[in-house]
């Protein structure tokens, strides 16, 4: 067993690694990253593929069950694809949020935006949720879980929504900057 203690990487596609290659998520490259820098953590992939913050927050037990002593949510970007009410979305967000806080762990939460044809007032809604649920609950934030691989095709698969292998060590050493501060303090 390993004794490292545990980050957890929560979220759907955009963790789970969808349509890269095996070894190609950002939680593995985000492991090879703590392991590059001497830092004695384990990253455990609990991204499942086309979940909403609504099957999120039904798993949360599963994460805690790991003991985490941090978790990097990664929540909402199907919920707004789907076009489901922003609120749903928030209040889910937040019973994950406070659940996890209640086991000690540090949350991170990742945050995300939408392509343009949801429209303005949609998206501005769906992006406050994030910058509101961090100062409520004094979450480090990510502002954008993609950010500089989202607009570089070369680093996107063909969908345009999921990273390739190359973006996704883009997307962990963007996690990286944000989490080692937290771990330093855990």
């Amino acid at each position: 067993m390993d004794a490292r203690p545990a980050i957890v990487a929560f979220g759907d596609s955009l963790t789970a690694g969808f349509g890269a290659e095996p070894g190609n998520s950002y939680p593995d490259f985000l492991q090879k990253e703590l392991d590059r820098a001497g830092l004695a953590w384990r990253v455990v992939n609990a991204g499942v593929s086309g979940d909403t913050t609504t099957d999120g927050a039904n798993r949360v037990s599963e994460v805690l069950a790991a003991k985490p002593r941090a978790v990097i949510l990664e929540f909402g970007g199907n919920d707004g694809l789907r076009g489901l009410p922003i609120e749903t979305t928030k209040a889910n967000l937040e019973q994950m949020i406070v659940e996890l806080q209640k086991s000690g762990a540090a949350v991170i939460l990742a945050g995300m935006t939408l392509p343009p044809n949801y429209g303005p007032d949609y998206i501005r809604g769906f992006e406050r949720v994030y910058q509101d649920l961090a100062v409520k609950y004094k979450l480090v934030r990510i502002p954008f879980l993609l950010e500089g691989v989202a607009t570089d095709k070369r680093l996107m698969q063909r969908d345009g929504i999921h990273p390739t292998g190359p973006g996704n060590q883009k997307v962990a050493a963007t996690v990286m900057r944000y989490l080692k501060p937290v771990l330093s303090g855990k």
